[in-house]
């Protein structure tokens, strides 16, 4: 890391990760108060829970509220964790120029987090082709010698459909950073104009520019949310394809089952606060996306796929992340296919939160790890 902790605290205080912008339109400062409970006395509800679930099955829980974690979370992240839902996290577009409207307003309202992020975080910016597909170069003001012959690929998130042009740089810029890594950001076509499997053609012609370019053994791909399932994808397709694979991987909450499949979709449903359910927008993104292909297709849930043989990768998830089993499950195939694989799970926060505010510790860790695991495992020649 290049800049002090409390140098990034001050500087960096009002911006928000650009993930976060599209999913949330405000940041609290303060940690909201939580209603007094009014659940029953224990003995109750242990009576009526047996009485519940006296059959094989289906588990009944109780509605109940509780509060934001308090011990090994930041204040930042609190707050975060205690914040209302996005205002759009049920939106339905009913048609192509919804969607587009939809996506519009979250684009606007990222874009204005870029500039001072670029100035703040000490990293420039240019825009460029690679395999005839849009992408940025983002390159940090101070590299280490070690990392002059190594490089990053980036995918980034938002269901698919947010995030266009420089709206998904944020998370490009803070590895570039936090790791002294030149990152090549892709700007992939998207739904509603352009469907499965625009995006990952664009990724793999991408990743194909660059292998012929530099060695692969020296670069890593990384993404989160979407851009994690993308990342995992476009190995599948690199092995499919007999095509070099990168060095090392980090696939961060990936969305590596595009169905509502997996514990948490149902445990996190409501719990977490920035996707909130798969029945919101993001299923219909889900669909949006898919346009009438099976998710099971590996390219469309990677999950799927065949994982032997991958490089070694690095997963972050929350406590309260709607993909949390996408995680889990995705770490948990690593591992049985012989992989080098490492999760990390952070205290109470929802999907993609880990990125959303820079005054977080959990931010700089999980920035700071990635740009680690990838120093471990990535060539230096």
């Amino acid at each position: 890391m290049y800049y002090s902790k409390h140098t990034l605290s001050f500087w960096l205080a009002p911006i928000t990760l650009t993930f976060g912008a599209l999913c949330w339109s405000q940041t609290p400062t303060t940690t909201p108060r939580i209603p007094s409970s009014t659940t029953p006395a224990f003995s109750e509800l242990a009576h009526s829970q047996a009485q519940n679930n006296t059959e094989v099955g289906k588990r009944q829980i109780p509605a109940h509220a509780f509060a934001p974690p308090t011990q090994e979370v930041s204040a930042p992240m609190q707050a975060l964790i205690a914040a209302p839902y996005p205002t759009y996290f049920n939106a339905d577009p009913k048609n192509a120029q919804e969607w587009k409207t939809l996506i519009q307003e979250r684009t606007q309202f990222a874009l204005k987090t870029i500039p001072p992020l670029k100035e703040m975080l000490g990293v420039n910016v240019e825009s460029s082709y690679m395999g005839g597909v849009h992408v940025y170069v983002v390159t940090p003001n101070n590299m280490p010698d070690k990392n002059k012959n190594r490089l990053l690929m980036h995918l980034h998130g938002g269901g698919y459909v947010f995030g266009p042009g420089e709206a998904g740089l944020s998370e490009a810029m803070y590895v570039a950073s936090f790791g002294g890594y030149t990152v090549i950001s892709v700007d992939y076509r998207m739904p509603p104009d352009h469907p499965y499997p625009a995006a990952m053609d664009d990724a793999t012609a991408v990743w194909k520019s660059l292998v012929t370019q530099h060695t692969p053994k020296n670069m890593a791909v990384f993404g989160t949310s979407t851009g994690g399932a993308m990342t995992l994808a476009l190995v599948l397709r690199a092995k499919d394809e007999h095509l070099p694979l990168p060095g090392a991987i980090a696939p961060s909450t990936p969305w590596s089952d595009l169905d509502k499949i997996g514990d948490s979709y149902q445990t996190n449903e409501w719990v977490d606060n920035i996707l909130v359910s798969w029945d919101g927008w993001l299923g219909k993104a889900a669909k949006l996306y898919a346009n009438g292909h099976d998710f099971k297709d590996p390219q469309l849930s990677p999950i799927y796929g065949d994982f032997h043989g991958f490089p070694p990768t690095i997963l972050t998830s929350g406590t309260r992340d709607l993909f949390l089993s996408n995680t889990v499950r995705t770490h948990r195939k690593l591992k049985r296919a012989g992989v080098t694989a490492e999760l990390n799970v952070y205290e109470g926060i929802s999907h993609a939160q880990f990125g959303f505010s820079p005054k977080a510790d959990e931010t700089r860790e999980v920035f700071s790890e990635i740009g680690l695991f990838f120093d471990r495992y990535l060539g230096q020649n």
